[in-house]
């Protein structure tokens, strides 16, 4: 079963299940999911192969997706589900194939399309640091601001950095391995009924006005809504009109 990290406490009102993107982790997502369960409960996740999840051989949506459904499976009723990226995909996978689990979905700037860029970079940025160098964050720090070609990515990564144990909290083989699957999207036949808000950046390209089609045809009910001056980390960017955008849905 997944890692989770748990905020607020049962209430009447369906639960909040927060799915991070790629190399991300639960508890990235810290203190947007605390300050949303003053309404209802939040439960982050780790995702499989991050974080303190367990590492699998495998990393497809299909994979994503069961996991999600164990974990809301655990938790009993049906459950919100907001997914970041490649979180996003999952959540969508997980609607599509066990619409039962999911009280609404919100899909956090992905459309689900295979994408052309890798992340590939990163994954080898990570794993040419030195480890046996790194005494503090700042030592890694230093080796991947070299390697990195967005600054603000790196402290970012660094938080998936066990600088104790002197090991990357990402299965990083895997996910390498794995990456032509975290980067498309499965076939799949049939829509979810249920409300969904695809919520983007206004800066970011990755839901562009051509994928909105695929998207209406598996989400009939789709609410389109963009954060102003946000790129693809919209939420870690502009953390506090993320938060009102969802809570407002969440309440409509």
């Amino acid at each position: 079963m997944l890692n989770m990290i748990e905020h607020g406490h049962a209430s009447d009102k369906p639960g909040l299940l927060i799915a991070h993107g790629l190399y991300g982790s639960a508890r990235n997502w810290g203190v947007i999911a605390k300050r949303l369960s003053d309404a209802r409960r939040v439960v982050a996740v780790d995702m499989r192969n991050h974080g303190q999840s367990p590492w699998f051989d495998s990393h497809g949506y299909p994979d994503m997706a069961g996991d999600l459904a164990e974990v809301i499976e655990s938790l009993g009723g049906e459950w919100y589900v907001l997914g970041h990226s490649m979180g996003g995909k999952a959540a969508m996978m997980l609607a599509l194939t066990r619409p039962e689990l999911v009280h609404g979905l919100i899909v956090a700037d992905i459309a689900p399309v295979a994408y052309g860029h890798s992340q590939i970079q990163y994954v080898e940025a990570m794993k040419a640091v030195e480890l046996d160098r790194v005494e503090r964050r700042a030592d890694a720090g230093a080796q991947l601001r070299d390697r990195v070609d967005n600054p603000d990515l790196v402290p970012f990564f660094l938080q998936a950095l066990d600088v104790k144990a002197r090991r990357w909290l990402l299965n990083l083989d895997v996910l390498a391995r794995e990456m032509p699957k975290i980067l498309g999207f499965p076939e799949i036949s049939g829509s979810y009924a249920g409300r969904a808000l695809f919520l983007a950046g206004a800066l970011s390209e990755y839901v562009a006005p051509e994928h909105r089609d695929r998207i209406r045809a598996l989400f009939p009910a789709a609410r389109f809504a963009k954060i102003p001056g946000a790129g693809h980390w919209l939420h870690a960017e502009k953390p506090r009109e993320f938060e009102a955008a969802v809570r407002a849905w969440l309440e409509a």
